[in-house]
């Protein structure tokens, strides 16, 4: 009886996981995308997942890829030191073709809590917690030089940011995977429920992904960063960055209906594209 019970309780915890992950991965895979070409060498992908289909939840997934080699398209940042201004505006604003929320911020005062560095200008630094540690989102960066994209991962000195090299560096975070390795997450609810989801990945050949993951709602539970990190590997990504989420995920695409908003941000309440909440900055996308 014991031996029954054990064998029970091991399917439990390993085998029907392993089972469920695996048709995860295929239906992630095997996925019949909606694809826009909004430009030369970038493309939009969008799919609902709405028969609880993907980690036994409805999921709403919306991407661009582009490739990333500073010709045809080029990456660059957009920030505030202290206006909040939607993800959308900062796109029309910049003429961009693409606009994705960047990193944290101070809802009620404004401005990033992280460091920010736009065209060689420090836009603003890092907020340390009351023992003068690190978040989270300030132990990783996308950095842009000359129109493309990368990811950098804290080095662990005290000032290891304002040394990085290129002109363009957003802090962010947590890191989820780099060179193929998974970073180590906490066991915090901001990890492990499911929230609205911002991220960036990078894959082998060199093109790079915008993902936001809508959630919040029947129609679209969003994601815990394990979940997250599993679905940019299957989308072929060896390095992730997570973004800021929750109410802040917005994916904005110039000349697209609903005022350019491509997914349903959460702020509103409501499944449409009226929810964009203001941020303090962006990661765009132009052509060059």
């Amino acid at each position: 009886m014991f031996r029954k019970s054990l064998i029970t309780v091991l399917l439990f915890l390993y085998v029907i996981p392993g089972f469920a992950q695996n048709a995860d991965s295929v239906s992630v895979v095997k996925t019949k995308w909606q694809k826009t070409r909004i430009a030369r060498q970038v493309k939009l992908f969008c799919h609902h997942f709405n028969n609880k289909n993907l980690f036994g939840a409805n999921e709403n997934i919306s991407f661009v890829e582009i490739k990333n080699s500073g010709r045809k398209a080029v990456f660059a940042l957009a920030a505030e030191e202290k206006e909040l201004v939607t993800t959308g505006n900062f796109g029309k604003r910049d003429t961009a073709i693409v606009a994705l929320n960047g990193n944290f911020f101070d809802v009620k005062y404004g401005g990033s809590v992280d460091f920010v560095r736009v065209n060689g200008k420090v836009i603003n630094t890092n907020r340390l917690d009351k023992n003068n540690n690190r978040s989270k989102h300030q132990q990783a960066a996308v950095v842009i030089e000359k129109g493309k994209i990368s990811i950098k991962k804290w080095d662990g000195t005290k000032d290891g940011e304002t040394k990085l090299s290129e002109e363009n560096v957003l802090l962010n975070g947590p890191l989820l995977t780099y060179n193929s390795q998974n970073e180590d997450l906490d066991t915090t609810s901001f990890t492990l429920l499911r929230h609205p989801r911002t991220c960036l990945g990078i894959k082998p050949n060199g093109r790079v992904i915008l993902l936001t993951v809508d959630g919040r709602n029947e129609n679209s539970a969003g994601m815990s960063l394990p979940e997250l990190t599993r679905l940019m590997k299957w989308l072929g990504c060896t390095s992730t960055i997570n973004f800021d989420g929750g109410g802040s995920t917005t994916l904005w695409i110039a000349g697209m209906p609903d005022n350019g908003v491509i997914n349903y941000p959460s702020d509103n309440k409501k499944w449409d594209h009226q929810g964009e909440r203001k941020v303090a900055n962006v990661v765009l996308v132009k052509k060059k």
